[in-house]
């Protein structure tokens, strides 16, 4: 089941393990953030993007019975998070395609999603920008294989119409992602933003929109700190951590 270097995490809250490696890239409290972000439709089609290792959709597999499909480019990503799947018996519910996202349309019918899940590449691929040394992580991280349009304008074509996409973020692309949805026919309807600590700005964003929604009724949520002055999570997050 494990390859060399790899090793198996456990999300105790969803009671979930899952195959990780430090090699080429391990879950983040961001996919943990994303997968406790919408509301789950209870049956239906869900798809997660940009699926890494499988995490978001793994944990979101505890909150929906609906069938979700995964995407990820990488090939060891991918491989890790079909036996992630096997590992936590999700066979049925479940399946991970090792595909190019350009090509989602390829396994998914268009206008048949409920909820497309996306944790992207964050930084936007500049000249300038300095890149991880590790390949792996330098495509997860950098636009460098999709962006944040893309993204956004294939979930768009995924969804039917009133499906939702829910995205976790960095703040400092929040602009972007607005200008992206509006052009893709996506209206904004819920955003949270998540600061480290009480007094520090905001780091992490997570945006929720509905394909063809009316433009108006849009939420601004109740912030989310993850941490206390001494470190420890605060009790939201370690909840979605550790269970209650």
């Amino acid at each position: 089941m494990l390859l060399p270097g790899e090793r198996i995490d456990q999300l105790f809250a969803d009671d979930i393990q899952i195959i990780q490696s430090k090699e080429v890239f391990s879950f983040s409290i961001d996919a943990v953030l994303l997968a406790n972000f919408p509301s789950f439709p209870k049956n239906g089609k869900i798809v997660d993007l940009c699926a890494g290792n499988g995490a978001v959709g793994l944990f979101a597999s505890r909150k929906t019975k609906a069938q979700i499909i995964q995407i990820e480019l990488q090939h060891r990503l991918a491989d890790m998070g079909k036996r992630s799947i096997q590992l936590n018996q999700l066979a049925e519910q479940m399946t991970m395609f090792e595909l190019d996202l350009k090509n989602a349309t390829s396994v998914v019918k268009p206008d048949s999603v409920d909820l497309v899940l996306c944790n992207p590449p964050y930084f936007k691929e500049l000249p300038t920008s300095q890149k991880n040394p590790n390949p792996h992580l330098a495509i997860a991280r950098h636009e460098i294989h999709t962006t944040l349009t893309e993204v956004i304008d294939v979930s768009a074509k995924l969804l039917k119409t009133t499906g939702r996409l829910a995205m976790v973020h960095r703040p400092d692309r929040f602009l972007d992602i607005l200008h992206a949805m509006e052009s893709a026919n996506i209206a904004p309807k819920r955003v949270r933003f998540v600061y480290p600590k009480v007094g520090k700005e905001a780091n992490t964003l997570l945006i929720e929109g509905i394909k063809q929604g009316k433009k108006n009724g849009f939420r601004v949520l109740p912030p989310l700190f993850t941490y206390d002055e001494q470190n420890n999570y605060l009790p939201e997050m370690k909840a979605m951590l550790y269970g209650d």
